[in-house]
């Protein structure tokens, strides 16, 4: 029965959040829920220590115990409209109905009182209507600069009155009403102000946050916002204009044919580079880019968001989509407001009336914009990019050829001899294909041409895609003109025949001499898909003698290797814990605790692909196990990422 209760309050209580009409509303909803053991319309909040914001909070963020990636503190208040009672238990009363002017005393917005009387406001605050006041916070209020505060109340009041008035609006407007996008005509000249209405709970007025909402009056409603708004006449392309820190902006947007936009109606937001943030890149580039209007359309679509981001919306890191077509992630350290996990924006918050403006110290340049050389350069391929520079590939990797580079990552390396001999140099070119490759469209049994001629072959794996034994170990690195795959080995073209392979490396002459007694010297050289474990001589030596007699019957011989050779071909790259091989035997495979020395692997071959092992592959309770190898293998491949 107690288990059955606690299920119907579980659904209950899952079906309360789930009511709520708006994301605001769900938070609302969210804290009650976390504050009820402390009494009735009791909110819990999380709140930044040293600091006076207090946010209602959804799941997630409520459980990750942080905002803005610092750690807050838990803190108990009365939900909106209700009040404490002296010697009860939470907040059981719901606070006096009173004129708008009253609640202002009532929920702690005293300055906006105390101005509302000296701007003469107070008569039509008390009166009858319907209105909507966004109040700015005490705290608010103390935030302006003393100039413009000096300003508003010294002009005979009427400065004052018309500030007020932009942050009213004649109706009844509730947090339910406050659409995400909207716009409501304020009673200062109808001039609007902009409501955003974020899926975290967050709304904001003009980019100011509402921190106290829903106080209802007996002629209107009250929410208190966290700064003091002003009235919004000009689009973005306008404040860009007018703004000499961003002259160099101005420029490239003009060059870009992007001023139509940013004049047009949307809902923007632009991450605006100063010229200082023009300055800091290398002139070369600069020009390149400013030159190359694909390029320099690209750039400035990076720095603007598909819809309008407020800085009081951002709460954590949050991948946010721009014009470009792919990601900021946008997110906030204190009170620093991050993109891509810096903290370069100098001034949030710049609103228009199709978007908002946040100004940043540093240019972001997406790989669309960049040299192949550049790719490289900053990406986790430091040793390919140094090897490709000194093997006199840089006019590849700096020019307008459509190109796509194999780069391995700089563990691929280890154990390798970065002599830039002629070979390096040829091995190096056969790691650049002839034409600019998506990972996406490449298909199994597909050839690549790279700059040494060769032809490379295309595996599609279930969790690999690999290019020969190389498989790709990250995102596309997709630039101007080349691309760039990130491999996780150094390219080994094919060299021969699987028979070609053994008969080159003198580990393999004793298996060579068995396969030629056992007749499958031609099975090894005609077209397949192979993987063979090849035993090395060491493997042959450390058979005991009467095992090594009982091969000299051809059909044994025979039977022997065909344990040993896999059907499919297969890389160590593509091997997981769930691999499975079939030899020619046709025998199921099965799980095998113990571990085979596997002392090279892709041997590349046009045929398969051979892995060297130092010992004998025999028949258990008349089954094969392969997976011994295939686990050695997956360990090795780990071993590489």
């Amino acid at each position: 029965m107690k288990r059955l209760t606690l299920f119907a309050l579980a659904i209950t209580l899952i079906a309360t959040v789930f009511a709520a009409k708006t994301p605001y509303q769900a938070v609302l909803q969210h804290s009650r829920i976390r504050g009820r053991a402390r009494g009735p319309n009791v909110c819990a909040m999380q709140k930044i220590p040293g600091t006076d914001k207090k946010y209602f909070t959804n799941c997630k963020q409520w459980y990750h115990r942080k905002i803005c990636g610092k750690p807050t503190e838990v803190t108990y208040e009365c939900c909106p409209g209700y009040e404490k009672v002296i010697g009860e238990k939470g907040c059981p009363a719901a606070l006096p109905l009173v004129n708008i002017y009253k609640t202002l005393g009532v929920i702690g917005a005293t300055t906006t009182k105390m101005y509302s009387e000296r701007a003469n406001l107070q008569e039509e605050i008390e009166g009858p209507g319907s209105f909507t006041f966004f109040a700015p916070s005490n705290e608010a209020w103390a935030a302006l600069p003393t100039e413009i505060l000096d300003a508003l109340v010294s002009n005979v009041n009427i400065e004052l009155l018309n500030a007020l008035h932009y942050h009213m609006i004649n109706k009844r407007l509730t947090s339910d009403d406050l659409k995400h996008g909207a716009l409501f005509p304020s009673m200062y000249q109808d001039f609007d102000v902009h409501i955003q209405h974020y899926s975290n709970g967050v709304v904001t007025v003009n980019c100011a946050r509402l921190v106290k909402t829903d106080q209802h009056a007996t002629n209107g409603i009250v929410h208190v916002v966290d700064r003091v708004i002003t009235a919004i006449t000009n689009n973005v392309n306008s404040l860009i204009d007018t703004d000499d820190d961003l002259d160099t902006l101005r420029t490239a947007v003009a060059a870009a044919g992007l001023t139509s936009l940013l004049e047009n109606e949307g809902s923007y937001t632009i991450f605006a580079p100063t010229n200082e943030a023009f300055e800091k890149i290398p002139p070369e580039t600069l020009t390149r880019i400013l030159g190359d209007p694909v390029a320099l359309k690209d750039l400035l679509n990076y720095h603007i968001l598909k819809n309008l981001h407020c800085s009081e919306s951002i709460v954590a890191g949050t991948p946010l989509e721009t014009l470009q077509g792919t990601v900021l992630e946008v997110g906030c350290d204190g009170e620093e407001m991050t993109i891509n996990g810096k903290a370069i924006v100098t001034q949030r918050d710049k609103i228009g009336t199709n978007g908002v403006i946040h100004y940043v110290n540093e240019l972001l340049i997406p790989d669309s914009a960049k040299t192949l050389l550049e790719l490289v350069e900053e990406s986790v391929v430091t040793t390919a990019s140094r090897l490709f520079k000194d093997a006199g590939l840089t006019d590849h990797l700096i020019g307008s050829e459509a190109v796509t580079l194999l780069a391995p990552l700089n563990d691929a390396f280890k154990d390798k001899s970065l002599a830039m001999t002629p070979d390096m140099k040829k091995l190096l070119r056969n790691h650049i294909l002839k034409e600019k490759f998506s990972s996406k469209s490449l298909y199994h049994g597909q050839e690549l041409e790279t700059l040494g001629g060769l032809k490379l072959r295309v595996f599609v794996f279930r969790n690999s895609l690999c290019i020969e034994n190389a498989c790709i170990a990250a995102h596309d690195k997709n630039g101007r003109y080349a691309n760039m795959f990130i491999v996780d080995q150094i390219l080994a073209p094919p060299m021969g025949t699987v028979m070609d392979i053994l008969k080159a490396d003198d580990r393999f002459s004793t298996l060579v001499g068995i396969i030629q007694r056992a007749g499958l010297s031609e099975l090894l050289n005609k077209k397949g898909t192979y993987t063979f474990f090849a035993p090395t001589n060491a493997a042959f030596n450390a058979m005991p003698r009467a095992d090594l007699n009982k091969l000299m019957n051809p059909k044994e011989l025979a039977n022997l290797l065909r344990y040993h050779i896999g059907e499919e071909f297969l890389v160590s790259g593509a091997v997981t814990s769930h691999t499975r091989v079939t030899p020619l035997t046709g025998d199921k495979l099965e799980n095998h605790s113990n571990m085979v020395p596997v002392v090279e692997t892709d041997l590349m071959a046009t045929n398969g692909v051979v892995h060297a092992v130092d010992v004998i592959i025999k028949p258990l309770r008349n089954k094969m196990n392969l997976n011994i190898f295939l686990a050695t293998l997956q360990m090795i491949s780990s071993r590489r990422s």
